[in-house]
């Protein structure tokens, strides 16, 4: 994720900036252009927003914006949603007038712009499901359990994704990545990985060359996936699944492996994107002006992983160890483990390619 530069005084924004807090002027981020932009908004309800200085034509706000100020993108003037392009995959909003709600829920929507963002950036634009039928079509439903009934599962069926809201509480979150032996547990890793199922589903076992190379690193996704799962929470992961896979939970089932490493993809494309746009590399620089679909090249991938992303994701942990803090990367990266990444590069290179 690069930064952002407000357009009327140039003082430095983040991705999630609704306002410059320098000069005031009222900020949009713009996917389409994929920059932030500045506008002068109308008092009238409903009216299109004039970008200032007459810098293009006017936008809408998201519709999420204008009822719950939970989302900062635009949607073009003359596109007929009301909606953002990451605001129209969300199938099912929780109840908001419940306590608390409200700010899980719009903690989740920030890390889906976040994904979406990420998406976008390599040629892949999830469109959303017009109907329960709708088989290439993305869902998010964000459920919230209710008292008495069973706890909401989050979890990925043919393009629709289950989110439990209860994982937008820290502490609930916290009890159970301890629960479960986790080294980290975001919204946003749960983001990725739910929508890796959803990639696989949509743009690799629709394509017999993407499903015979993903057989050949990841398995055979065809095995019995409740049997797969049910032994991983009976008998653990293998003693020396570090050597394999990104994580124990990658272990259980090709799914899985599949799933938990493409989010993890997906999770250095945007930190090394992060990296180069402030200036930070640490060995052996890869190009600022490389794009984000060249790194998804699987030729370059592994350089890219081991020579630049590594050095400053241990410089990072031994910043949090400095202030005693735990690290912020806990990961492992064996051969096979940069074997299986380069090969979730290619095949999302893939995609994005059949998708152009």
């Amino acid at each position: 994720m690069r930064p952002y530069t407000c357009p009327k005084c140039q003082h430095s924004l983040f991705f999630e900036n609704t306002e410059c807090l320098n000069c005031g002027a009222i900020l949009g981020f713009d996917p389409v252009g994929m920059q932030m932009v500045a506008f002068d908004p109308p008092g009238v309800p409903d009216a299109p927003w004039p970008l200032l200085a007459d810098a293009g034509p006017p936008m809408q706000p998201c519709r999420t914006r204008l009822e719950y100020s939970a989302c900062n993108w635009m949607v073009s003037d003359n596109d007929p949603q009301q909606l953002c392009q990451s605001c129209r995959l969300t199938a099912t909003r929780p109840d908001l007038s419940v306590a608390g709600h409200r700010q899980m829920w719009a903690e989740y929507e920030q890390a889906k712009r976040r994904l979406v963002y990420g998406l976008l950036r390599i040629g892949l634009k999830p469109e959303p499901k017009q109907d329960p039928g709708d088989d290439q079509g993305l869902a998010f439903h964000f459920l919230a359990s209710q008292p008495g009934q069973p706890p909401v599962m989050t979890g990925h069926d043919r393009g629709t994704i289950i989110l439990s809201l209860d994982e937008a509480d820290s502490v609930h979150r916290e009890s159970v990545r301890s629960d479960f032996g986790e080294p980290w547990r975001t919204l946003l890793g749960h983001v990725r990985h739910e929508t890796s199922h959803y990639l696989q589903h949509r743009w690799i076992e629709t394509d017999s060359a993407a499903t015979s190379l993903f057989r050949e690193v990841f398995g055979d996704e065809r095995a019995d996936y409740g049997q797969a799962l049910a032994r991983h929470h009976a008998d653990g992961p293998p003693a020396d699944w570090p050597q394999h896979y990104i994580s124990s939970y990658a272990s259980s089932h090709p799914h899985e492996d599949w799933a938990e490493t493409c989010a993890h993809v997906l999770l250095v494309q945007d930190a090394v994107e992060t990296a180069q746009s402030w200036g930070l590399s640490l060995s052996s620089p890869v190009a600022n002006s490389q794009s984000s679909a060249d790194l998804l090249d699987a030729q370059s991938w592994s350089d890219l992983l081991l020579s630049q992303w590594l050095p400053v994701a241990q410089f990072l942990n031994a910043i949090n160890r400095s202030i005693g803090v735990a690290d912020s990367y806990p990961f492992l990266m064996p051969s096979q483990v940069v074997r299986k990444m380069s090969t979730a590069a290619r095949l999302l290179r893939g995609a994005a390619q059949r998708n152009a």
